[in-house]
């Protein structure tokens, strides 16, 4: 019978993993049959339906008008974009590399959009070579564009990343608002749009993200109406009537303890009120929501090994081989101000009451920074036990430091 996976004290509850007879189940699998199959640690795991669920959740929370992007920069890992080209409507890439791994996996370049603030002249040709979206993010884009137009006898695809006026409140980070070196600020977009019309380019709508990590639904309903009405008020600078508007994500999970999960209603609820305002008003629209994190982040895992079992001075520290090299933001060095331990658990000791004294699991690395989880509460260890990091499907392995120090890389399977 399987139960769900029991969280232990010090960090915020995971509800999406179950466990039987002792161990974690990831993709139905127990954990020590998992890492057999891996054949090594450290290794990150992504489980299949535990994304297809957090996709169907979205699409009954949201109104049926309201197309789904993949923001790929939060996993790109080919075989789990390769799942979810088939599940979302489209994908969101940062870079060339990005492109290439998004046609791979099968995305249509018709719904493929590429932002990015410091886009190469060479990766603006092989976007408008692909026909896919360019969100133009400054006034040089114009140039290679239209030279890659011209070359290539087709009219480059772009819409405009606008840096609104305001910001996402709370926030994890700020992303529009202010000075930023995303996008293109609000009051200078209607000279943008005078330059893309006069270079013959296709213009098709705007792209505005405010911010990211968001867990009051308010403050998201808040952000998307504000960018619902500045794109109106930009289209009428258009030089072609907006087909496409990206509302962004900000959706954020909870890693921490005290954060609750993000309640979808009220975010449905006030996107129901833009798709039925943008029928009337842009109505050759597609109004997308552009996520990340939301959709990959709780359905990962990191998985490592305890290799040594060691006491300093009273306290013990569970000596694992993964570490930050592999998983920076659990380590708390991807942006914590303060540092907190991301959901851990022994993956082989399910349902095992804690130990009386806190424990430290740490990395192999020469530096003290490598603490995978912080005087936590879990059960008594032994060496050849699988530690679990939870909330580990979003910048994992990707936005970690794999070359420092020499060690091995880590492996990703799509469970």
């Amino acid at each position: 019978m399987n139960t769900p996976a029991r969280s232990l004290p010090a960090h915020a509850p995971q509800t999406v993993f179950a466990d039987a007879d002792g161990e974690l189940l990831v993709g139905g699998q127990p954990l020590s049959r998992l890492a057999a199959r891996v054949g090594q640690t450290p290794f990150y795991a992504y489980d299949r339906d535990a994304i297809a669920r957090r996709v169907a959740e979205l699409r009954a929370a949201l109104p049926p008008a309201i197309e789904l992007h993949y923001a790929m920069k939060a996993n790109p890992m080919p075989a789990l974009v390769g799942h979810l080209a088939h599940l979302v409507d489209g994908i969101d890439v940062a870079s060339a590399g990005e492109l290439q791994v998004a046609l791979d996996a099968g995305a249509d370049p018709r719904h493929v959009s590429f932002a990015g603030p410091g886009k190469r002249d060479a990766e603006l040709r092989q976007a408008v070579a692909a026909g896919i979206l360019v969100n133009v993010e400054s006034f040089r884009e114009l140039a290679p564009l239209a030279e890659a137009s011209a070359t290539l006898g087709m009219p480059a695809r772009v819409a405009v990343r606008v840096n609104p006026d305001f910001e996402l409140k709370s926030s994890g980070m700020k992303m529009g608002g202010g000075p930023k070196p995303f996008g293109v600020d609000a009051e200078q977009v209607p000279e943008l749009l005078a330059a893309i019309g006069r270079a013959g380019l296709a213009f098709e709508g705007f792209h505005l993200f405010a911010g990211s990590q968001n867990l009051k639904a308010e403050a998201i309903v808040e952000a998307q109406r504000k960018s619902f009405d500045l794109a109106l008020r930009l289209a009428e600078h258009a030089p072609a009537p907006v087909r496409t508007l990206n509302l962004g994500g900000g959706f954020g999970i909870p890693y921490f303890p005290g954060e609750p999960a993000l309640d979808l209603a009220p975010i449905g609820a006030g996107l129901a009120d833009i798709a039925a305002a943008a029928a009337h008003a842009l109505p050759e629209a597609r109004i997308v929501l552009e996520l990340g994190r939301y959709l990959v982040g709780e359905a990962g895992i990191y998985v490592c090994r305890i290799t040594d079992i060691k006491i300093s001075r009273g306290h013990t520290y569970l000596v694992t081989d993964g570490g930050l090299h592999h998983h920076l933001s659990a380590s708390g060095n991807f942006g914590q101000v303060i540092r907190k331990n991301y959901p851990v658990a022994i993956g082989n000791r399910m349902g095992t009451p804690p130990a009386a004294e806190p424990v430290s699991v740490v990395g192999p690395l020469c530096t003290p920074l490598d603490v995978i989880a912080d005087r936590m509460l879990l059960p008594a260890a032994q060496i050849g036990d699988l530690v679990a990091i939870f909330q580990s499907g979003a910048y994992g392995a990707s936005a970690s430091p794999q070359a420092f120090l020499g060690h091995p890389q880590v492996v990703e399977i799509l469970a």
